[in-house]
């Protein structure tokens, strides 16, 4: 016992394990993540219903979003922005690994007749056929990916990116990781049966490092007959170095807004967001 709970307690190194899969794809944490989304009222996976109408609101006005555009939006889930974007007539596309969202989107598309192109797949992975007016990577998706996955993502950007487009995303600030701190906790059926249909135990270690301006949720569920790590990691960004990490890629920075409806930029706010061109 003492070894496996040293085990719980040992801290990583920076994005040593990748275990998105592990609570997007398993069959009871896909379907409580799904919950969330839908949750109009939280903004735990999605943002809140309020702050989503007036977030596509935005972006359809800013980008000019119409018929001739085409919107690809990275980590779709169950197609909250992808279904508002697409009543405008725009053609678009969603990439999301979960079944389960992927599924609750295309029927939503299917209801309504419209133009949206679904892909069940690892946005990593995706090979774009064609380009973009606008990519969209929405609720700081791009924090939980390591710096090589993130030097990955963008060289895709680039590639299918028209002439003339923007990407738009949005991260945590290190204001909000200046508010996270170390703990360690333990639970029977932590977060009330989020991570399993039976019973189990649950320990959450948050580690920071400060060098990185990363922190590790790192969750480690105990049951009858598995135990199982799950690593949750958040980058957090300073205007500058989410500048330095796009121009290097070959864009140029075209805006910070503090939020992805476009709200003025405050250095002290938890979150901004970014938008791109090609250089």
């Amino acid at each position: 016992m003492f070894h496996q709970l040293e085990q719980v307690n040992t801290r990583p190194e920076p994005f040593a394990h990748y275990t998105a899969a592990e609570l997007w794809t398993d069959d009871h944490t896909s379907q409580q993540m799904l919950a969330c989304h839908l949750n109009e009222d939280t903004d735990v996976s999605s943002r809140n219903l309020k702050f989503t109408n007036r977030s596509v609101a935005w972006i359809a006005e800013r980008f000019g979003i119409g018929p001739d555009k085409k919107i690809a939006d990275f980590g779709c889930g169950p197609g909250l922005y992808t279904t508002r974007l697409a009543r405008t007539g725009a053609a678009v596309t969603g990439i999301d690994f979960s079944r389960r969202s992927i599924e609750y989107a295309r029927e939503g598309a299917s209801r309504e007749g419209l133009a949206i192109t679904y892909h069940h797949q690892d946005y990593l992975a995706f090979d774009p056929q064609g380009k973009y007016d606008l990519i969209l990577m929405i609720m700081c998706d791009y924090c939980a990916l390591s710096p090589n996955q993130r030097k990955r993502l963008l060289k895709r950007f680039h590639t299918c990116l028209a002439t003339g487009g923007s990407v738009l995303l949005d991260v945590y600030s290190l204001t909000a990781f200046d508010q996270r701190e170390e703990s360690a906790s333990y639970a029977a059926n932590l977060l009330d049966g989020f991570w399993a249909s039976d019973r189990y135990y649950g320990f959450l270690n948050i580690f920071k490092y400060m060098h990185e301006k990363l922190v590790l949720d790192k969750y480690t569920i105990v049951e009858k007959t598995r135990t199982r790590t799950i690593y949750n990691w958040l980058q957090y960004f300073s205007a500058d170095i989410l500048e330095k990490e796009f121009r290097e890629a070959g864009f140029a920075i075209e805006a910070i807004y503090g939020d992805v409806a476009g709200a003025e930029y405050d250095p002290g706010s938890p979150e901004f967001a970014l938008v791109a061109g090609k250089a």
